[in-house]
């Protein structure tokens, strides 16, 4: 029996895991093993929300171990180190917890290998980022910056009218969601004893190097995103490339100082640095897997890549897929047919990304994004049927995981949480 073997469960990982095991492994056409270096799940798209408290990620984790015997896989806990294309094995690190060896160094075989794991922060090299900016990649990182916002609140809670500047690098998706939630979360901390801070003392700065906010959406879009980020009192510089961050401030070329006791860094991407080269895979300068349109390494017909660990430029295009949570579940759903298709000596079919466009949610003042279709090829709005659709994506990435009846229960257990919990996490 093939055995399938699908490194890192984000996004797309864990989607093309259930929909491979509910397809392939459920009828034992083959076995489908899953890698992950963490223990559970969370959505990458939603850890702005964690960020600000407004969400409590524990609440929302998926426990690999409990979902792949419910989706007919394995799932196996070990970060992923080396590859031996020869023999076909990867390498898992030896699991610790505390100094002790739990687990020693592993190797695990394959017949067909998917590497989807996903990218980190890219600082650029810039002087100063990594020792004092926050990289809102993980769900840990998510945790330790609202433990740090909550300890500012703790020591102002002897003070009265302290000022509290938050710098925010990059005003792409993560950073304006971000912005808006902790805009919200400073209105709503004050009801809750945490008043030696007022929310009109809390400064948010977002710094963008490219022209205008977002700028990966419609100019429109982009226009009223600022519009709504100004409307709560958050400062927008754009055009202002930052060249160096210390503990107190960030510098910019043009000579501004942007003065913060908090940063966040979220101005670019990369696939993780250890991506480059393993295996002899080629790569590009960002780390990511350079793959044909079937998302097949041009190395290796046996390895797979997608999600934003890939590059695929698509025929007829110059560019390659941006890395876009849509793109990885779109490339998971392919790659599931396509393995399908594979067993049963079926012809594939190159990928196609259908762009259904982009949305920002700011928070409680609304969303507002772009949306793609068959009436017209780009328009834009924004408001609560905006906000709808953005929670729907989610909605959406909860029924590829759990189904349609399971994942209706989750909408009514956040519906009864939304009524009868705290409006932020506060510890």
């Amino acid at each position: 029996m093939q055995r399938i073997v699908i490194v890192g469960g984000g996004a797309g990982g864990a989607e093309l895991a259930t929909l491979l095991g509910n397809h392939l492994g459920k009828k034992k056409k083959a076995e489908i093993i899953l890698v992950d270096a963490n223990r559970t799940h969370f959505w990458k798209p939603r850890l702005h929300e964690v960020a600000a408290g407004v969400m409590d990620a524990e609440a929302d984790e998926l426990d690999y171990m409990v979902h792949s015997k419910k989706h007919h896989f394995t799932f196996k806990l070990g970060r992923f180190t080396g590859l031996d294309r020869e023999n076909k094995k990867i390498v898992l690190a030896p699991l610790m917890d505390q100094g002790e060896e739990i687990l020693p160094e592993r190797e695990l075989s394959y017949d067909n290998l998917v590497i989807s794991v996903g990218s980190q922060t890219n600082d650029f090299g810039t002087k100063g980022a990594a020792e004092h900016c926050i990289f809102l990649d993980k769900r840990n990182a998510a945790e330790a910056f609202h433990r740090q916002f909550l300890n500012v609140y703790l020591k102002a809670s002897q003070k009265e009218n302290t000022q509290f500047n938050i710098a925010i690098v990059g005003a792409g998706a993560t950073g304006v969601e971000l912005a808006a939630e902790l805009n919200h979360a400073a209105h709503q901390l004050v009801h809750y004893g945490f008043d030696g801070i007022k929310p009109e003392n809390v400064s948010i700065t977002i710094i963008e190097a490219a022209n205008r906010v977002m700028p990966a959406l419609s100019e429109k879009a982009s226009k009223a995103i600022r519009r709504q980020l100004e409307n709560l009192h958050i400062q927008v510089l754009t055009q202002e490339m930052v060249t160096e961050v210390t503990d107190e401030a960030l510098y910019t070329a043009s000579g501004k100082v942007i003065e913060a006791s908090l940063k966040v860094w979220s101005a670019g991407v990369k696939a993780p640095d250890f991506l480059n080269g393993i295996g002899g895979l080629s790569c590009t300068r960002s780390n990511q897997i350079i793959v044909s349109p079937e998302l097949q390494s041009q190395d290796d017909p046996s390895i797979f890549a997608f999600g934003d660990c890939a590059s695929c430029v698509l025929e007829g295009q110059e560019r390659p897929l941006p890395p876009r949570a849509q793109v990885a579940s779109q490339q998971a759903s392919y790659l599931a047919k396509s393995f399908k298709a594979r067993l049963a000596n079926k012809p594939i079919s190159a990928f196609v990304y259908k762009d259904k466009g982009s949305l920002v949610s700011l928070s409680k003042q609304g969303t507002v994004g772009n949306l793609m279709g068959n009436l017209s090829k780009d328009f834009t709005f924004e408001g609560k049927l905006a906000r709808f659709i953005y929670i729907s994506l989610y909605r959406l990435h909860q029924k590829t995981l759990h189904g349609y009846f399971t994942t209706s229960l989750l909408i009514l257990k956040d519906l009864i949480s939304r009524k009868t919990g705290a409006k932020i996490k506060v510890h």
